[in-house]
């Protein structure tokens, strides 16, 4: 953030998102279901952040459109960008020996304003040197982020977004091309995690890993492994059903074995509870499998502890809040500097730490 594009990227995404974020959702879930990307039969969940797009005025609505619509020409001018390296490798002779690795660090970001035009966000942005007026949203100069309703759309149909451990903050799409690549316009579905990215870029281009000591001093051991078995079509998955990847973030828990997934999530839109989904079958985590297979579930929890052991994963201060500590943040640097703006800051934050405390005492 903030999201921004030329107005003539912009101005071909007016009116493609004006039947709302609900709808959207719904049509890119189908479009997912007919490109093969997710099974036939995947269902998904409404995000409790997703708000009634129905019960915004017409004024609204075109403002949150746009807001989106600013999103959609980004990622067209970003991809256009791309295509002009593309041909500039071409121009020097150097496309041919040239591996292209696409993906995402994360899902959907979901930060955005609700309402981001309010007064009280205008006046804080405002002082930062920042617009939010429709006429130039999206251009040099202008604040724009999607709200979680857009965001809930973009990561269809997964559930949530950035800063949790649902499919939607964590499932993104990896593209690996180039002259090399024997597998070409091929998706596949097999599991790879982040950590498989280095040890792919030093098996396709020759590399030793790093010794176990250098300089005297131990090295940390690679613990990704190499998707060159997919690259090159000899295998149809790098990891097996006994393998386990676990992840943590501000207290959310996940860990993947074969099909399964176990979550937690916490915090406003989270839960606080353990949950076991088959995400080959279920990619949308709609229906929790704990009560059906609770040996499966008590394994993998078993696994996640392990996981916790052998990285030094720091148990979350009791009482902690990710949302609370933004606010914290927010204010500390807001007074430091003005005021005015963390007064305005508290007051803007003050909604969701009233929804966090009746949830929390719910």
């Amino acid at each position: 953030m903030p999201v921004q594009a030329p107005q003539e990227y912009i101005d071909r995404y007016m009116g493609v998102y004006d039947q709302g974020w609900t709808a959207l959702r719904t049509e890119r879930l189908t479009r997912a279901i007919d490109l093969g990307i997710v099974p036939a039969d995947s269902a998904m969940v409404t995000m409790a952040s997703t708000g009634d797009w129905d019960a915004l005025t017409p004024k609204e609505k075109a403002y949150e459109a746009k807001r989106m619509a600013v999103y959609g020409a980004m990622v067209e001018a970003m991809d256009h960008h791309i295509g002009r390296l593309i041909e500039h490798l071409k121009a020097i002779g150097e496309y041919d020996n040239t591996i292209f690795i696409f993906s995402s660090d994360n899902g959907a970001e979901a930060m955005g304003q609700p309402v981001q035009n309010s007064w009280r966000n205008s006046r804080s942005l405002a002082s930062q040197g920042y617009s939010v007026d429709y006429e130039t949203l999206g251009l040099k100069g202008s604040f724009n982020a999607i709200n979680p309703g857009f965001s809930s759309a973009a990561a269809s149909p997964l559930a949530y977004y950035k800063f949790y451990l649902g499919e939607g903050g964590m499932r993104v799409p990896m593209i690996i091309a180039g002259a090399g690549i024997e597998v070409k316009n091929q998706l596949t579905n097999a599991f790879a995690f982040v950590t498989d990215i280095t040890p792919t870029i030093l098996a396709l281009t020759g590399v030793e890993p790093a010794p176990a000591r250098f300089g005297g001093r131990s090295v940390e051991p690679i613990i990704g492994r190499s998707l060159m078995p997919l690259v090159a079509g000899r295998a149809e998955a790098v990891y097996g059903d006994q393998d386990a990847i676990g992840h943590e973030l501000m207290g959310h828990g996940a860990l993947f074995m074969g099909e399964y997934k176990i979550v937690f999530n916490r915090d406003i839109w989270g839960d606080n509870q353990w949950r076991l989904f088959n995400i080959v079958a279920d990619p949308g985590e709609t229906m929790d499998l704990s009560a059906q297979h609770p040996a499966q579930l008590q394994l993998m929890l078993g696994r996640y502890q392990q996981y916790l052991a052998e990285n030094n994963v720091l148990p979350m201060p009791a009482g902690y809040s990710f949302l609370t500590q933004v606010i914290y943040n927010a204010l500390n640097n807001a007074f430091r500097d003005n005021i005015l703006i963390g007064i305005l800051m508290f007051f803007l934050l003050l909604p969701f730490v009233l929804v966090y405390r009746s949830k929390s005492q719910g």
